[in-house]
C-alpha cells in the first residue's frame, strides 16, 4: 500500500531544515546533525525528502522562493526611475533580515561553480531571473531591450558586489554610502535613453 505523506508536516519540517541550513551552511550538511536540531531522525527525513541530494534540492526551491517573496512586497510607480529602483531594491536586499538569505545564495553559487551538474540551472536563474526583472523598467524609461540588457547586467553586478561585501564585512555605513554614489551614477542612465548595447 503507498505511503501517504503529511504534507502539513512535511512542510513544517521543511521550513526548519531551511532555517537550519541558514545559520549553518550547505557544504557540510550531515542528516545526522541535521536531524537532531529540527527534532527529528534520519530515517524520518528519508521518509519526506527521499535523499539527502532531494532534500537539497527543496531547501534551495524553498530558499528562492522566499527570497521572490522579499521582492514581490515592492510596489513601485510604472514611471520610477531606475535610481528608485535600485534604491527600494537595494533596501530589501540590505536589510539584517534578508542576510541568511543571501549567504546561502552566495554559498550555493560557489557550489555551483565548481560543480554544476550539482546544482543544474541554478547559475541560469541567478542570472536570468534577475535580468527579466530588472530589464523592464529601463525599456519603459526608453532604452531598447539590448540597451536595457547591458544597463541590468551592470546593475546586477553592483547589487551582488555590495550584497557581498556585506555580508564578508558588515560595515553597512561604508558600503551605504558606497551605494549612493553609485545610484548616482545610475541616475544619469535615466537622462541618457536608448544608448547602444555596449559590444
Amino acid at each position: 500500500m503507498p505511503r501517504t505523506v503529511d504534507e502539513r508536516h512535511r512542510a513544517e519540517l521543511l521550513e526548519r531544515i531551511v532555517d537550519y541550513v541558514y545559520r549553518h551552511g550547505l557544504a557540510e550538511l550531515s542528516l545526522r546533525p541535521l536531524a537532531a536540531a529540527v527534532d527529528s531522525s534520519p530515517r524520518v527525513l528519508l521518509y519526506y525528502f527521499n535523499s539527502k541530494e532531494d532534500l537539497i534540492v527543496e531547501i534551495l526551491a524553498r530558499a528562492r522562493a522566499q527570497q521572490q517573496r522579499l521582492f514581490d512586497r515592492l510596489k513601485m510607480r510604472h514611471d520610477a526611475s531606475p535610481r528608485e529602483i535600485c534604491r527600494a531594491i537595494w533596501s530589501v536586499m540590505s536589510a539584517p533580515k534578508s542576510e541568511p538569505v543571501f549567504r546561502l545564495f552566495f554559498e550555493v553559487y560557489s557550489l555551483a561553480l565548481q560543480n554544476r551538474r550539482r546544482f543544474d540551472g541554478f547559475l541560469k536563474r541567478a542570472i536570468g531571473d534577475w535580468l527579466a526583472y530588472l530589464e523592464p523598467p529601463l525599456i519603459r524609461q526608453g532604452h531598447d531591450p539590448a540597451a536595457a540588457r547591458s544597463l541590468a547586467t551592470i546593475i546586477l553586478a553592483g547589487f551582488r558586489g555590495f550584497l557581498l561585501d556585506l555580508c564578508a564585512t558588515r560595515d553597512r555605513r561604508r558600503i551605504d554610502r558606497a551605494v549612493g554614489l553609485w545610484l548616482d551614477m545610475i541616475e544619469e542612465l535615466k537622462s541618457t535613453p536608448k544608448r547602444k548595447a555596449i559590444a
